[in-house]
């Protein structure tokens, strides 16, 4: 390897070079890095020269790295880690006066509950912050959170590495929702009248949803669906001025029947109860900023009368 001028150890290269490693491809780490394919192969071809290395080769299904980028892999990770630590140590966080946005990951349902009630708090603590929500498959979502892109998770994470830290700030279960004057209001449900009643389907991949479905699946419960939607936020709108039903967690199912226009129903069935965390990341445990949302969050959750969920 040729003489290296740390001068030209660009930052935003070292970066580059991290992302590729752990996604093994160009164009999901332009994706990642909120850049265009040919910036990040761009950046690519500084690195080779920088290292004089080719350091990611080719193959039919990835970039495979080079016995150099092996070596070099930890050591790069290591002091950028230190680095992070280093500037978030020293920048203190003022939520009365910060302007930081804040990125999150969380389902559409969680969104519904939890947005809400955090939006109204930083108004008062925090109202210059902002927050960005996104949705992210399990398994870019640890990747995400150690690289800065992602700062907070919410939801039932189990997939998640052990450097994600996790407080668990309630249990949930699922339950059917139904409008107040629907004939089967007054409950209590059967295993006949899940199959009589027609549904609103909201098609997710979260995890939680996914036990609750199995369970209904190995109970033979095959719902009758009149409306197949790609996401939640609506569903309880369409519930309420039809005799169409909807499964959703118990929390958030609360959290719309503030008007008392539903009825919620314990399902005829052991349903699994669901363990819903705030997800961090270790290594930004010195990010004050990260900590303080954290923080606000679990004191959210505390306020709250989730004793049923818990037991």
């Amino acid at each position: 390897m040729k003489q290296m001028n740390i001068a030209a150890a660009d930052l935003n290269l070292l970066k580059t070079f991290i992302v590729i490693w752990e996604l093994r491809s160009l164009t999901a780490a332009a994706e990642r890095l909120h850049l265009t394919q040919p910036a990040v192969s761009h950046a690519l071809r500084r690195l080779r020269e920088m290292f004089d290395d080719p350091l990611f080769v080719r193959s039919t299904s990835a970039m495979v790295p080079t016995e150099t980028a092996i070596r070099l892999h930890e050591p790069i990770a290591r002091a950028l880690d230190i680095l992070q630590e280093a500037l978030h140590t020293h920048a203190q966080f003022d939520p009365a006066t910060a302007t930081r946005t804040f990125h999150l990951v969380m389902s559409d349902m969680s969104c519904s509950h939890v947005l809400p009630l955090l939006m109204e708090e930083l108004a008062h603590a925090a109202p210059h912050v902002s927050i960005e929500v996104q949705q992210m498959a399990m398994e870019n979502l640890g990747a995400a959170m150690r690289n800065g892109d992602v700062d907070l998770a919410f939801g039932y994470l189990p997939g998640l590495p052990e450097d994600c830290q996790s407080q668990l700030v309630l249990y949930d279960d699922y339950i059917c929702m139904l409008r107040r004057e629907h004939p089967l209001a007054q409950g209590p449900l059967t295993l006949e009248n899940l199959l009589q009643l027609r549904y609103v389907y909201t098609v997710t991949n979260t995890t939680g949803h996914q036990l609750a479905e199995d369970v209904l699946r190995n109970a033979g419960v095959k719902r009758d669906v009149a409306l197949r939607m790609p996401h939640f936020t609506v569903a309880p709108q369409i519930v309420r001025i039809t005799d169409l039903a909807l499964f959703l967690p118990r929390s958030i199912a609360e959290r719309n029947n503030l008007d008392h226009a539903f009825v919620l129903l314990d399902l005829p069935l052991e349903m699994p109860r669901i363990p819903v965390s705030i997800y961090t990341h270790t290594r930004f445990s010195g990010d004050t900023g990260i900590q303080w949302l954290r923080s606000l969050l679990i004191e959210m959750f505390g306020r709250g009368s989730h004793d049923d969920y818990a037991r």
